[in-house]
């Protein structure tokens, strides 16, 4: 005998199938409703653009070189090798200048200028020194014993020129980059009321000097290990004479970071000493020169 579906088994089927699966669906739309409530559904984000691994990042001024560290490692090694090697080659000091000019120091002579209204002034403007701003034909009209006489006249006995001093391009922070182009070119400007020559012995008196002063490494470096090699009689000179002198001077003179040099062209050059509270050292070319013609 033929069996025969019952037509309300089949119905109650149809309705509990289809009860089943709109509950189910219900369900879904509820459950999302409930995550979309309590944030735990985000759209999904667009694929990561792949980065480099190694990636330079965005210069923060004109001229500026930025370095990963192991680059920084390696610039102040092999800038230091090269400046005690070949201390004539300006690239090796310039490069090795900057490497050891870290924010430590550098920041500490931001404060000495912010604590000046002098410096402030400095930080403000932010003065470039060229033979254009400093309009060098001008200075030769001059008084005989002026700041601008001075400072030309060394220039000229030299044959340098405020032209030849490097943009910092390795100190990543703007403001400290200004700082230390402010030293490097008012650099010329310690040595016109100094006197001291360009020669290595000259050179390495002031920078313990500028050491003494403004606590550039860079310039601690250059007291400390480039009297190694040159001549005896030279390294004499500048332990009994020129390092007493730096020392006793240091204590005594004014923050030259906040000298606005520019602006005082004019003053009498002995008076200046003065007032910063230098005394100018010994001739050292005479001194070179007198030590020639006895031998």
């Amino acid at each position: 005998m033929p069996l025969v579906k019952r037509p309300d088994l089949v119905t109650t089927r149809q309705f509990l199938s289809v009860a089943l699966a709109a509950g189910s669906q219900l369900y879904r739309s509820i459950s999302l409703a409930d995550q979309f409530e309590t944030d735990a559904v985000q759209t999904k984000a667009p694929p990561k653009k792949k980065v480099p691994l190694y990636q330079r990042p965005e210069p923060n001024y004109p001229n500026h070189v930025p370095l990963h560290p192991v680059e920084k490692a390696a610039l102040f090694v092999g800038s230091a090798a090269g400046a005690y090697l070949h201390p004539e080659r300006n690239e090796f000091i310039v490069a090795l200048g900057e490497s050891t000019a870290l924010p430590y120091f550098l920041n500490q002579l931001k404060v000495q200028m912010l604590n000046d209204p002098v410096g402030r002034q400095i930080l403000k403007e932010r003065p470039n020194i060229t033979s254009d701003s400093l309009r060098l034909d001008e200075l030769r009209k001059y008084p005989e014993n002026s700041l601008a006489r001075a400072y030309v006249s060394w220039l000229d006995m030299e044959g340098v020129s405020p032209d030849t001093r490097e943009p910092v391009r390795f100190i990543d922070d703007e403001e400290l980059a200004f700082i230390f182009q402010r030293y490097r070119q008012c650099h010329d400007f310690y040595h016109a009321i100094t006197g001291l020559p360009i020669v290595r012995e000259g050179e390495i008196a002031l920078k313990l000097f500028e050491f003494l002063n403004l606590k550039i490494p860079f310039a601690g470096m250059g007291a400390l290990f480039a009297p190694i090699p040159i001549k005896k009689s030279q390294r004499s000179r500048l332990l009994n004479i020129y390092y007493p002198w730096a020392l006793k001077n240091s204590a005594s003179c004014k923050p030259l970071i906040n000298v606005y040099w520019e602006n005082i062209l004019d003053h009498d050059v002995d008076h200046l000493r003065a007032q910063l509270g230098i005394e100018k050292p010994p001739d050292m070319r005479k001194l070179r020169k007198a030590k020639k013609t006895s031998l």
